[in-house]
Parts: C-alpha cells; sequence; structure tokens
C-alpha cells in the first residue's frame, strides 16, 4: 500500500516550495501542543475562560493529531483531507489565542501569548499554502 505522507509532499513539490516542506517537518505541524498545554494553566479560573481553555486545548492538539494521520493518509484524497482538517483546527486556535490577547489583563502572559499566536499564523499560512497549491 502506497504511503501519502511524506511521499505526498515529494509529488507536490512542484507546487509545495522547499520552504513550505522544510516549515512542516521541522514543526510538525502543530502549535506546539505542550506549549499550549503548559499555558493554559495560566489563565484566569472563570467560567468564560474555562470555555476557552477547553476548547483551545481540544483545537491545538487536533491539529497535531490530524497531520499525523495525513502521514499515513490511504490515497491523495484522504491525505488532503487531513491536512484540511489540520488547517480548520489551525485557524480554530488561533481565534481562541486572539480572543484570549483581547480579553485577558495579565501583561505576564503577553510574552507567551505573542509566541503562540505567531506560531498559530505561521502554521495556518503553510497548511493553507499546501491545501490550496494542492487542488490545482
Amino acid at each position: 500500500m502506497l504511503s501519502w505522507g511524506w511521499n505526498t509532499f515529494r509529488e507536490l513539490s512542484n507546487t509545495v516550495t522547499e520552504k513550505e516542506l522544510l516549515n512542516i517537518k521541522k514543526m510538525n505541524c502543530t502549535i506546539p501542543p505542550p506549549e499550549v498545554l503548559k499555558f493554559l494553566p495560566s489563565l484566569p479560573k472563570t467560567a468564560e475562560f474555562s470555555v476557552i481553555r477547553y476548547q483551545l486545548a481540544k483545537s491545538s492538539t487536533s491539529a497535531g493529531a490530524n497531520y499525523e494521520e495525513s502521514q499515513s493518509g490511504s490515497s491523495r484524497a484522504d491525505f488532503l483531507n487531513k491536512v484540511r482538517i489540520s488547517l480548520r483546527e489551525m485557524r480554530e486556535s488561533n481565534y481562541w489565542l486572539r480572543i484570549i490577547s483581547t480579553i485577558q489583563n495579565d501583561n505576564k502572559l503577553v510574552d507567551q501569548l505573542t509566541f503562540l499566536i505567531q506560531e498559530s499564523e505561521e502554521l495556518k499560512n503553510i497548511l493553507g499554502a499546501i491545501v490550496s497549491k494542492s487542488n490545482k
């Protein structure tokens, strides 16, 4: 059975730049779940942040899990579907991080939050490029 993981990336090399391939491989296509999961307990213990904490934990880990699943896709369509799901989860993670950035008042969280937002933006752009270039 043909694996569509990195072989698919190689097949798509005409449409996806080498830099994008290296970034995906290096970052393992996830807002680093350990970084997010370590960040979440620092949020205020309110009902509103409880919902955000839960949603962000789910979306950030799901992005990486779906990317991992894409690496063993049974077909090119399966591979691209998993990458699309990963992109949607990354977009959701980015959304929740931006919400936190808007409503949190703790200056001690700013640097860590800025890092996580930048990482999610980069990964969102990389995944988006792979999806859009793969559809051509």
